[in-house]
């Protein structure tokens, strides 16, 4: 029988994604024999975790900031938005180097069966965000799923009356996959040949 404080953090790690109760096992006992200070540093960088993080006003990405840091930046091509469904796909883009236009972060996918409908997106956002700008493209880079699927389909309809260029990232992504767990070469081969929706 392990003592409670033992069992306790192997429960709360084995919620986290990705992590079973073995893989709970091995972190706790990794981490009872590290220096205490190890410990401390891992507890204050997640007790502080949701302190000083915003959504941009912008985006909808996570920022330390009321402005995130690419729609502050003023050299990045204004008149393209990027549409995806969550912060760690503007990573997954970013990291490809071959976009450089701006995002907009939906926060999720449109699936009637989990009670996910679009009024729990930020579509309405990105909607107003098109309002008397000058964006002239929106490339939509939702997940190969059927619901991401499902959700670009949804937002190209709502658009199309806007006369704005809408494409769709183009082929070489799989079916069913996630765009933070594409490679970079993969991603970067779906922003140049993306598509028209």
């Amino acid at each position: 029988m392990l003592p409670s404080q033992i069992q306790r953090l192997i429960k709360e790690l084995s919620r986290l994604p990705g992590i079973g109760p073995k893989s709970a096992e091995r972190l706790t006992f990794y981490l009872l024999k590290q220096p205490n200070e190890q410990g401390q540093q891992l507890a204050e960088a997640l007790a502080n975790l949701k302190i000083g993080i915003v959504f941009c006003e912008k985006c909808c990405n996570l920022s330390e900031k009321t402005i995130c840091r690419i729609c502050d930046n003023l050299s990045r091509e204004q008149q393209q938005v990027c549409v995806v469904e969550d912060p760690m796909d503007v990573f997954a883009l970013e990291a490809t180097g071959a976009y450089k236009g701006l995002y907009h972060v939906l926060h999720g996918a449109i699936s009637p069966l989990d009670g996910i409908g679009p009024e729990r997106l930020t579509i309405g956002q990105l909607e107003k965000r098109l309002d008397g700008k000058t964006i002239e493209e929106i490339i939509l880079a939702t997940n190969p799923t059927v619901t991401g699927e499902a959700t670009a389909v949804y937002i190209s309809r709502v658009l199309r009356p806007r006369s704005i260029r809408i494409t769709h990232l183009a082929q070489g992504l799989p079916m069913g996959g996630q765009l933070e767990f594409a490679d970079q070469d993969t991603l970067k081969r779906a922003i140049v040949g993306r598509r028209e929706s």
